[in-house]
């Protein structure tokens, strides 16, 4: 699997498919065979159970635009979903074409779906790098992770990192900006040198959004090994992320990639950037309450739940919450905010 593929190429490439096939099996799997004959080593998917990830609220705000699948956020979400039949069709394709094949989750739930399908590895989002809970039950599994760190800053990874450390060291730390494309000027891969200097003992690569060629091979001389890039076999199709996926790129466009080098390697510092606060909010946990909670209750970990839209305090910072009493009463899904807590 990975090392050995890692060892003959000296990198690894993931072909980060998501749901760029519409929810149909047969673009999956027309979508693996094309990553493998395109070079790479993996093809990912990400995997999320929808009315448990998401408040009600946000599972059923409007989403009717022309990328839609469905009316509602979480019926669109839902209509790309595959299930387990489909998982395992997908895991025999891609054992046949000698590709490995992994997904990202996104709740609990998927991990213990993904699980009984024996996914070799994992890959936890940017939007989850402050999850430490969700990051802890993936670490459990002492399976290798990809962390990717869009939105967030060293020491939001240098927390992550030890968080998973506390079950094993086997990460592969991925520098990411959580926009979608990525600017150019906003690419900053100068960051893969500071993990390099702070990470000395796991692997570094770049979870790339740039809408091109370029990112990749100028991270590799900085020190990245493992590269993640949106692929798709036509960047018109209908979805978010085909637009900036990577199709077979000529050799016309060389001479213009290399022009954009300088601005490509950007700034050394690792932080959140304005245009990544509106896809990052969908995105981000926050930590609401489970169920009521009445004025004065003590909080303990049973009231909580960590759920999507971000806004709130993340889930990083449970710990301060937890044992702290609620200066109001919360229904169901209600944002706790350090405001309401008291000692």
């Amino acid at each position: 699997m990975i090392n050995k593929k890692k060892d003959k190429d000296n990198f690894y490439l993931i072909a980060e498919i998501g749901h760029n096939h519409q929810g149909n099996l047969k673009k999956a799997f027309d979508l693996f065979r094309a990553a493998k004959e395109s070079g790479a080593h993996a093809v990912k998917l990400q995997k999320r159970d929808n009315k448990r990830l998401y408040t009600k609220k946000f599972y059923n705000k409007s989403y009717d635009h022309r990328n839609s699948y469905g009316e509602t956020y979480g019926l669109h979400r839902d209509a790309l979903e595959f299930g387990e039949s489909e998982y395992k069709e997908l895991k025999n394709y891609a054992k046949e074409l000698d590709i490995d094949f992994f997904a990202t989750p996104f709740d609990i739930w998927s991990i213990e779906f993904l699980e009984k399908l024996e996914m070799p590895f994992y890959k936890i989002a940017s939007a989850d790098l402050t999850n430490h809970p969700l990051q802890t039950e993936i670490a459990k599994l002492n399976k290798k992770i990809f962390l990717s760190t869009g939105g967030g800053n060293l020491d939001q990874v240098k927390r992550a990192k030890e968080n998973i450390n506390k079950f094993h060291n086997n990460l592969a730390i991925l520098h990411c900006t959580a926009a979608y494309p990525s600017p150019l000027e906003d690419m900053n891969l100068n960051v893969v040198s500071t993990y390099k200097q702070n990470f000395k003992d796991n692997e570094i690569g770049l979870s790339d959004h740039e809408n091109g060629i370029d990112a990749a091979p100028i991270a590799y001389l900085l020190g990245a090994r493992v590269f993640e890039k949106h692929f798709t076999l036509d960047r018109s199709l209908k979805g978010t992320d085909h637009s900036f996926s990577l199709e077979p790129q000529g050799l016309s466009k060389l001479s213009r990639n290399l022009k954009r080098i300088p601005i490509l390697l950007g700034s050394h510092e690792k932080k959140l950037l304005e245009n990544e606060v509106a896809p990052l909010t969908k995105m981000l946990k926050s930590i609401v309450a489970k169920k009521k909670i009445l004025k004065g209750t003590i909080i303990s970990a049973d009231h909580l739940s960590f759920k999507s839209p971000g806004g709130g305090i993340t889930p990083d910072l449970v710990k301060k919450v937890i044992g702290k009493k609620i200066n109001k009463n919360l229904n169901e899904d209600d944002l706790i905010l350090e405001a309401d807590l008291y000692e």
